[in-house]
């Protein structure tokens, strides 16, 4: 924190390879670049006003968690702590992760026969949001990680 401000150190978002073999790294750093990032703080809009704050760590995956846990909320009727505490599921590049340790492991049979590759891993969802509902505030942290909502 700084002055009230927190910062994030998206440097480590580049690839400080420049090239490989030969060809020009898309991500590599130099002036003037953004970094490629899986960032998807969101703010969710009702009626006009806000409704719901959202947002997690956890690299290329937060995308995935993030969205999984709206979709929870709004679509499969989770109270917001619920969604948050859901186990994760998410394909980023062909392969279905399948949170280790958690009822979720119970659907990699039927995933396989459906043909998907199935990898079984510690998913390190961090979910924190805020929703506000009739001009009170309801907050959910994801247990897996640090962090609590507390409040009146």
């Amino acid at each position: 924190m700084v002055n009230g401000f927190l910062l994030n150190n998206e440097l480590t978002d580049f690839s400080f390879r420049t090239h490989n073999n030969g060809k020009p790294i898309a991500n590599r750093l130099e002036p003037g670049k953004r970094p490629r990032s899986s960032m998807a703080p969101t703010i969710m809009m009702q009626d006009g006003e806000p409704y719901l704050a959202i947002g997690s760590p956890g690299g290329s995956r937060i995308i995935g968690y993030v969205s999984q846990a709206i979709i929870a909320h709004t679509q499969w009727g989770m109270n917001i702590q619920e969604a948050a505490n859901q186990p994760r599921l998410l394909n980023r590049f062909g392969e279905l992760d399948i949170e280790q340790g958690t009822q979720a492991f119970s659907m990699k049979e039927p995933l396989e026969k459906m043909g998907f590759k199935v990898n079984i891993r510690d998913l390190n969802s961090g979910i924190h949001a805020i929703l506000l509902h009739k001009n009170e505030l309801m907050g959910a942290a994801d247990p897996r990680r640090e962090g609590v909502a507390i409040g009146k």
